[in-house]
């Protein structure tokens, strides 16, 4: 009996683990093949993927098999072995006495300086027939494939995630029932430790399963098992930034790291679970899960200090890409915000690459308007020919990557004026609220997302559809403070209203008509909020979801943007405020209810009314002409002790009449210079820019 014993229980273990033993089909095809043999069959398999992937599963599973064939297999662990030639070899010399053994190296990653003598030593001297399985996180190096005597004998199996209906399976397989596997499914994204760590929490508290979320025991365990061992503070600093970046250059880690970038970069690309794409490195995604909740349980305020600055980088970038960088800014951008409830739900960061946007071409014309034909109507599909042939650049079209086709298309229409070229019910809509509301001035727009067409093959929530609304962000970004008002058309209806009022905009009474549809028009005025002040309040209300946990963020779901206001001045209201501004300069109290303290003027660079208005009468010495003005504003409202007008001309010993028409002339090229900074914006030195981003931690996000 007692003997029996250890072949009984290795018979449970092995129908347990067969079990919940899912997909891999390939992996197992090509494997039989190898046992099989013959010509093509490869003679070493080096399976390769990171922690938890499924490595040890797999060899068991090729172990079994190997056993019910008839074959002796030869085990061994890189966990256990010394990582000397000597003592591998004497475990692996069994291997030499038979023909059809098959040897199983698992966890390599332990003994990885033996690859060269393994490679060149150890494997050629096998008898012909013997199959060998390699296991590690990491890829075999690259002499393997230099060398063409390799070519035919050695096969890499990279190991993915589990397909969704193979995630599944398992779960199905663990006990779990079908009602509780959507959370499951979405924190580990197919991986299979997480799965089994996720299903284990899950069968034991069936109560709370459909609210799963990952316990700190959970996180632990897949932050040991598939990170493991971090060399440093300043590794484990890299690794956040990597986990909460959509992807990671070596300028972004210097961002947070200095000038230890470099070295960190390095190291990060070559770790097992992190993956190289065109635009940087990022994790794989159950990683970057677990290092953000470790991270935000174990230190809440690096956590929020880390977001902050990472956004106020990614918005410098935004606002100062190239038109043809503007989209992945955007999507980096954004993808900062994925924890916010309305975010996550309506963009989509997966399947980017599958689509681009491009500028409008002559050869486009009649896919444009058999799209808008098919999509909205043969009305809708005249006002955007009628749009194309007065503003083409205004026109964006998304095409596949692969095929080239176009999928969609949008116009970004800038309105000077009433639109009274054609009649447009929907742009004449946009225009007549800006108007009613808080009018346009001298200098900037109105703004209107006037088509954002997706072929009908494709969902609402789609790379197609994220690429339209990341274009309103990339167009504001790169026109702020010229764009007034910005207009989002959609189609009537509820779907779209909550994500947009979570993003401050609010629906405008007048239901335009074109045709047989309807359109609704959702509105913000980014003169009263600033782009800036928008992705801050933003950040705001995600950092608080955060802390409070999921009863904060259940109770703010109704919280919506904007709280941090700014007035928008006419240029006759803007002059008053200017002259009462330098007559107030001593008298802080009454400076300090000045309509130009809660203006663009100065909200948009963080400094005081009373700095901005020095810089700018210093400025009037640089115009031409311009020092006698200066001498004249200066002396009147900058000089302590505010002197008469009387006593200031005989201290310049001028007529008073010709002081009257210098001050006079001088208070009007001040204004007109706040004027175009309120406008405009005024181009910042280094210093300012460091001090605007002191002054607001998240003025990027």
């Amino acid at each position: 009996m007692t003997s029996s014993a250890p072949h009984v229980m290795a018979s449970r273990l092995q129908r347990g683990r067969d079990r919940v033993f899912t997909g891999r089909t390939a992996e197992l095809a090509l494997y039989r093949a190898a046992l099989a043999g013959g010509d093509n069959a490869p003679a070493v398999i080096f399976v390769h993927g990171p922690g938890g992937i499924g490595k040890s599963m797999l060899l068991r599973r090729f172990a079994a098999e190997a056993r019910a064939a008839g074959r002796p297999v030869l085990e061994i662990d890189g966990r256990i072995v010394q990582p000397t030639p000597e003592s591998f070899e004497r475990e692996a010399e069994t291997a030499f006495t038979r023909r059809d053994t098959v040897l199983i190296i698992d966890t390599f990653e332990r003994c990885q300086g033996l690859e060269g003598w393994l490679r060149e030593r150890f494997l050629p001297r096998l008898p012909d027939g013997v199959v060998t399985v390699i296991a590690g996180r990491q890829a075999p190096d690259a002499d393997w494939t230099s060398d063409p005597g390799w070519a035919d004998l050695l096969h890499r199996m990279a190991l993915r995630n589990l397909s969704p209906d193979e995630a599944t399976a398992l779960l199905h397989a663990c006990g779990v029932p079908r009602h509780s596997q959507a959370e499951l499914l979405a924190f580990t994204g197919g991986h299979p430790l997480a799965l089994a760590l996720a299903a284990a929490v899950a069968v034991r508290d069936t109560e709370h399963a459909a609210r799963w979320k990952p316990s700190l025991d959970v996180v632990g365990t897949l932050l040991a098992r598939l990170v493991g061992e971090v060399p440093s503070p300043m590794h484990r600093r890299a690794l956040e930034v990597c986990a909460r970046a959509h992807v990671t250059t070596e300028t972004l880690l210097r961002v947070v790291l200095g000038d230890d970038a470099t070295a960190l970069f390095a190291w990060l690309r070559e770790l097992p679970f992190i993956e190289t794409a065109q635009d940087g490195l990022f994790p794989h995604d159950v990683v970057r899960q677990a290092l953000e909740e470790d991270l935000r349980w174990r230190d809440p305020e690096g956590y929020a200090e880390l977001n902050a600055r990472l956004g106020r980088h990614l918005f410098e970038q935004l606002r100062s890409s190239p038109v043809n960088g503007t989209l992945s800014a955007v999507r980096s951008f954004l993808f900062l915000y994925r924890d916010d409830r309305y975010m996550s739900d309506f963009n989509s960061w997966r399947g980017t690459g599958e689509v681009r946007l491009t500028p409008y071409e002559a050869d486009d014309r009649h896919r444009i308007e058999a799209l808008a034909t098919e999509v909205e109507g043969r009305e809708s599909a005249a006002l955007a020919r009628a749009w194309l042939e007065r503003r083409p650049d205004a026109f964006r079209v998304c095409r596949t990557a692969r095929e080239n086709k176009a999928v969609g298309f949008s116009a970004w229409l800038r309105l000077t004026e009433a639109p009274d070229a054609f009649p447009d019910p929907v742009a004449e809509a946009a225009w007549n609220h800006a108007r009613a509301t808080r009018p346009v001035r001298d200098g900037e727009h109105v703004a209107v997302a006037r088509f954002s067409v997706t072929s009908t093959e494709y969902p609402k929530i789609s790379p197609v559809e994220n690429l339209h609304q990341w274009r309103t962000l990339a167009e504001v970004a790169r026109t702020e403070g010229r764009v007034a008002w910005m207009y989002i058309v959609v189609r009537a209806g509820t779907f779209w209203t909550p994500y947009m009022t979570s993003l401050g905009l609010r629906p405008i009474a007048e239901r335009p008509r074109v045709g047989a549809l309807t359109y609704t028009l959702f509105a913000i005025d980014w003169r009263v909020q600033p782009v800036w002040a928008w992705a801050e309040e933003k950040t705001r209300l995600m950092l608080s979801h955060i802390r409070g946990g999921p009863r904060a963020a259940e109770a703010d779901s109704t919280e919506v943007l904007p709280r941090t206001e700014f007035t928008v001045l006419s240029r006759p209201e803007f002059d008053t405020a200017l002259r009462d501004a330098l007559r107030g300069l001593s008298r802080p109290r009454e400076l300090s209810s000045n309509p130009l303290t809660r203006s663009r003027l100065t909200a948009d660079t963080g400094r005081t009314l009373p700095q901005i208005l020095a810089d700018a009468v210093e400025g009037l010495r640089a115009q031409g002409g311009g020092e006698k003005y200066y001498r004249a504003v200066s002396q009147t409202y900058l000089t302590k002790g505010m002197p008469t007008q009387q006593a200031v001309a005989a201290r310049l010993g001028l007529p008073f009449s010709t002081y009257r028409r210098h001050l006079t002339g001088g208070i009007a090229r001040l204004s007109d210079a706040l004027w175009r900074q309120e406008i405009y914006g005024a181009p910042a030195s280094a210093d300012d820019r460091v001090h605007h981003s002191a002054g607001h931690p998240a003025a990027a996000g």
